[in-house]
């Protein structure tokens, strides 16, 4: 087999590692959280896919995971809004910064996958999910608390899960990078 520099092989190949890495470490890196399970290695693996192969590569591997997770019996409903929507900010976030010269400090674009997890994700979550699927976790918590601290609880949860996994991933591309394996790698967008 020949993958040719930024062919659909190469990112189907890609794809399919990072879909593996991300369901290998589900059940040894995740923890419960007001009913849902916080899982910092679906954070790790939207910052390595995000800056990777790009915002929608990344949001199919965030949801591949999320399904194999449910299958697994170690993930729940919750790992789509909280997942794809960081893979898609750190995509983005590359892709808005590709002209930098500097490629490790694009590179941070890895750190943003809170802005995608915490108030977008959770939020969703908490206010569109969990009422239509009759989540009594989330929804006790917001009729025992109201509905905003039950979101500021929710985001603070998120939060440990989603900066720790990003934080991860940032330093594994600076590793990658220092390696010399970044540059073999086409820029997303470019294919």
């Amino acid at each position: 087999m020949r993958f040719e520099k930024g062919g659909l092989t190469l990112n189907l190949a890609l794809a399919a590692c990072f879909t593996a890495l991300g369901v290998a470490i589900a059940p040894f890196l995740n923890f419960p959280f007001l009913g849902t399970r916080a899982f910092p290695g679906q954070h790790f693996v939207n910052a390595l896919s995000g800056v990777i192969l790009g915002p929608w590569w990344g949001a199919l591997i965030a949801a591949l995971i999320g399904v194999v997770r449910n299958l697994l019996g170690v993930g729940t409903v919750f790992a789509f809004p909280g997942g794809i929507p960081g893979a898609l900010v750190v995509g983005l976030a590359y892709r808005a910064t590709r002209r930098l010269r500097w490629r490790r400090l694009r590179y941070a674009a890895a750190l943003l996958e809170p802005v995608g997890t915490v108030p977008i994700g959770a939020t969703i979550s908490l206010f569109l999910v969990a009422p239509l699927m009759g989540w009594r976790p989330l929804l006790s918590a917001m009729e025992a608390l109201g509905p905003i601290p039950a979101l500021l609880a929710l985001w603070f949860g998120w939060s440990i899960s989603s900066v720790t996994g990003s934080a991860m991933g940032y330093i594994a591309l600076l590793i990658l990078d220092r390696m010399g394996l970044m540059g073999k790698l086409p820029e997303p967008g470019r294919r």
